[in-house]
């Protein structure tokens, strides 16, 4: 009766665990797709080492499979070289090389895992002017390096980083994840425009047809 108990406890127990495990995995949301691209510069105050000089840098996502995403990135160097490698982050093991794509839509008080960093917790949501668009944007403070991620997609958009001699700011420039917002301003102008047209038209049609048919009408 014991050893059945046990057993019993010990199906219950691992059960348990992977509804839980499931329960974070699902939790874990992608916010990009095949084809988009984000683009940064980087600027030093004091002087980088060898290696370490990137001045500009390109991150492309070339597939996406549940929480996995294969990016390429290629990274431009003072000297005006350029080296581009591929590689795959992983958002269920933490596997986020420099954090530059964390899960998407969390909020203040959320913790996801870095693998370099450990548990990381959003702590502040704002909104700020990125790549010529106002976006919701994320912070996490760890040691004395701050991220700012784009809280719909987790794309990094900024981030510094103390290293011993110098520090390193990072910003994104262009990306093909969001449109400017002076784009999006147009757009809807236009689309504004054309409705109003369109609404003119409409009752002009049947202004006209209205007399029309008073012309044609006996009484008239």
């Amino acid at each position: 009766m014991l050893k059945r108990r046990r057993t019993f406890l010990a199906i219950t127990g691992l059960i348990l665990v992977l509804c839980l495990s499931n329960i974070a995995r699902a939790k874990l949301s992608v916010g990009v797709k095949k084809g988009d691209w984000i683009e940064y510069s980087v600027t030093y105050i004091g002087v980088p080492t060898q290696g370490h000089d990137i001045s500009w840098a390109r991150m492309e996502v070339l597939d996406v499979q549940d929480t996995s995403i294969d990016v390429n990135i290629v990274s431009r160097y003072s000297n005006g070289s350029t080296e581009g490698m591929n590689s795959t982050l992983n958002l269920a093991n933490g596997r986020l090389i420099d954090n530059f794509i964390i899960p998407a839509n969390l909020s203040v008080g959320d913790t996801f895992y870095a693998q370099h960093l450990g548990n990381v917790t959003i702590n502040k949501a704002e909104q700020h002017n990125y790549a010529d668009a106002t976006r919701p944007v994320l912070y996490a403070t760890v040691d004395n390096n701050t991220y700012v991620w784009d809280q719909a997609t987790g794309v990094s958009v900024e981030g510094t980083a103390e290293v011993t001699g110098y520090s390193m700011h990072t910003i994104v420039e262009d990306t093909n994840i969001w449109q400017p917002q002076e784009d999006s301003d147009l757009l809807l102008l236009y689309l504004v425009a054309v409705s109003v047209v369109i609404v003119v038209g409409v009752i002009a049609m049947a202004v006209w047809h209205r007399k029309k048919k008073s012309s044609l009408s006996p009484n008239a």
